[in-house]
This record gives structure tokens, sequence and C-alpha cells, in this order.
């Protein structure tokens, strides 16, 4: 028997009026999705528990099957495991994006550009954070590089700011009102008021200005945690579980919970990712031997915090796709298989920002018909059929147990 997640992403979003009252999901054409959501079961599910903030942290650990109220410590940790950074118990670690900030010369009256620096590429980012390193990096402060524009801080005998704001959440607005407030805030921007000075001139900036692209100038922290433990996916499950994503947190997420990180060239994070490489990475590894595989694309949810539909309803309908390799290539294998297709939580283009909105999913098995009523996959069809998760961490059971 082998088991499979297709995660999408940010997939779920809200009507838009210019998309004729639908929405992505329900415009995309996605007619293997579809086929399956008449022959399996489609419902809401409540991913971000109440009072939790709906950030891919939270939502993703509910979807593998575990209870953030009892392991969540924060983003940034699970980050600096894929990174690889041992952490000890005192550390404090906090995501340090490379975005771009207007140029007002004070800091406070800046706003917010673009909380990627335009999809910084990895070496770009990697000569930038190494240059931070060395001007700012202490016996205190240590910056590392991770993928694109997603860095980590480690902050030794640290204390959590509590205060700092995802850069997402803030897409073209001004920063007064979301900077660090607190006496342990006010250290993070001090650092990203140094970063701006050191980067804005930086050689690699100019470059990217010639370019038409736009300057990774200051560093922005949020997301900060302590050190975080996880229960083995096997030891949870009794399966051998592997996960795919381009993502540090994911592959961190895999790497804590001793799954079987897997790489897949060309995958990106954003709409132009080897969707096909990472279809045909799943079917390997459950031919290799593995029960589960968590293959994760992050598209979607890129595509909705750059407001982008067109390129939102392009990833849903390569996820499509993806499902298609993945489901004929299990009937192949003449294996039994049950598989869950659904978003960690929605990312609406209109906010440009996640929101904890329930969200839909599909459970499809491959030895027997559990159709509910469904005619398609999309928020509308799965309220309809009036399927109700409360707890997210609840959808692994269904899918393992029924």
């Amino acid at each position: 028997m082998k088991y499979v997640v297709i995660l999408g992403d940010g997939m779920a979003d809200y009507r838009q009026p210019s998309l004729g009252g639908k929405t992505p999901l329900m415009l995309a054409k996605k007619p293997y999705i579809d086929h399956l959501s008449r022959l399996g079961e489609v419902g809401l599910c409540r991913t971000v528990p109440c009072g939790m903030k709906p950030g891919s942290d939270v939502a993703n650990l509910s979807v593998l099957g575990y209870d953030p109220h009892d392991c969540y410590t924060g983003r940034s940790p699970l980050e600096a495991a894929s990174i690889g950074i041992e952490l000890k118990e005192t550390d404090v670690t906090a995501r340090a994006n490379l975005v771009t900030v207007s140029d007002e010369l004070d800091y406070h009256d800046k706003t917010m550009i673009d909380y990627s620096a335009g999809e910084i590429s990895t070496p770009e980012a990697k000569e930038l954070i190494e240059y931070l390193a060395k001007e700012l990096n202490s016996d205190k402060l240590k910056l590392y590089s991770g993928i694109s524009y997603r860095h980590c801080l480690v902050i030794d005998n640290g204390v959590v700011a509590g205060d700092l704001t995802p850069p997402h959440d803030i897409t073209g607005k001004p920063v007064k009102g979301h900077l660090p407030t607190s006496e342990e805030g006010q250290k993070y921007l001090e650092l990203m008021k140094k970063s701006y000075e050191l980067l804005k001139d930086h050689p690699v900036n100019k470059k990217r200005i010639a370019d038409g692209k736009r300057p990774a100038n200051s560093l922005w922290f949020w997301g900060e945690g302590t050190k975080p433990c996880l229960q083995s996916f096997k030891e949870r499950f009794n399966l051998d579980g592997g996960i795919i994503s381009a993502v540090d947190l994911l592959k961190g997420i895999g790497k804590l919970a001793n799954m079987r990180v897997i790489e897949v060239e060309g995958a990106t994070g954003n709409y132009d990712t080897n969707f096909k490489g990472k279809a045909n990475a799943c079917l390997d590894a459950l031919k290799d031997g593995l029960d589960f595989v968590y293959v994760h694309m992050e598209a979607p949810d890129e595509c909705g915090h750059h407001g982008d539909t067109e390129n939102k309803i392009y990833s849903i309908e390569q996820i499509d796709g993806v499902v298609k390799t993945v489901v004929e290539g299990l009937k192949e294998m003449g294996e039994d298989f049950n598989i869950l297709i659904c978003p960690d939580h929605p990312t609406p283009v209109s906010i440009m920002t996640h929101c904890s909105d329930p969200i839909p999913y599909l459970i499809y098995k491959s030895s027997v018909n559990s159709g509910n009523g469904a005619c398609a996959y999309d928020e509308e069809n799965a309220e309809k059929t009036g399927a109700f998760v409360e707890f997210g961490y609840e959808l692994m059971k269904k899918l393992i147990n029924g």
C-alpha cells in the first residue's frame, strides 16, 4: 500500500470579480483532479488551529499529521534544520528575508516593495548574505544563507521578541506600524537598518538595477523560534516517508521528522519549477521502497503573494499534470494507493498573503469508490459536500486509516 500527498501551497483562494466570480481553482483546467474528485472524498479542513497564525509552517505540520499545539516552536528553526544548522536549546532563530524597500532616508518612512527582492537568485543571495555575515556576525549573532531570498539568523542565548511582521503581509505598504518595537525587537531593527546601508550600493544590486531587476537592499527578520522536536514520521505512522520540496521550511520539517528529503533538479519554489521532475521523483521514491511521499509545490503560494492570478491558474494546471503522472504511475506499479490533494492554507490573490480559512481537500483511494457528491475539486464543491475536518492533523489519519 502506498500513500501520497500532493500539496499545492496556497492553492485555495477567494472568488474574484475579474474571474467572473470564480476562484483560480474553479477556473483552472484540471480534468484529472476533477475526475478523482468524483470518485473520492471532497470536503473542507481547518489546517490552521484557531488562535495560530496562518503560516506554511503551522499548516504543513497539520497536513503531515502533527498537532502544531504540541510541536510548533516557530518557523525559522524548521528552516535552520534544512540549512544544516545545529541549534542549542538556548538559541533563538529568525527568518532573514532579502527584501526590496523604497529609498527614503529614514527607515521608518520606507515601503515594502517586494518581500522576495524580485525572486533573487540563490547565487546572488549567497554573495550578499556572505558579505553581510562578514560585517554583522559576532559571538552572539550569525547569519546563514539559504535559498533565493530565504535565509536565517541565529542568536546565541537569545530572547524571542514576539513582534516581528512577515514581509509578505505588507507588500506595497509602508513599513511604519509594522516595525518591531519591543526591547528585543529593536535589536532586529538596528540590524535591518545596518543591512540597508551595506546593501544599497553593493555591486550585486547595482547590476540588478542595471538589468531592470529589483535590488535586495535590506534584511527583514520574522518567524522567530527555538529548537524544535518532532516525533519521527515512522514512529508516528509506521510508514517510511519522504518529502519533495524546493523550500527550506519543508526540507527542515522532513529532516526533523527523519523522512527522506528528496532533491529534484530544477525545483525552484515558483511557477517555473520542474513539476514533471517532482512527479517522477515521487514515483521513483515509492518504487525504491518508501511507503509515503509528500510532494510540496510552492508555486501557487508565490503567485498569490505577488497578486499574479494568471500564473496561479497556470500552476494549478501543472499540479493537475503532477497528479496524473503519479496516479497513472502507481496504477502501472500495480499498487493499491491512497492520495490526498490539498493546499496548506489559502493565499488569496486579492490580499496577497495567507489566511486561516478552511481549505478544500480530496482523498482518493484506488481500492474503493468513496465519492461523496462532488463534481469537481474547488472551494465551492468542497463546501457543498458538507464534509468538514476540524483538526488538520486528522487528515493524515483519514488518508491512512480511512
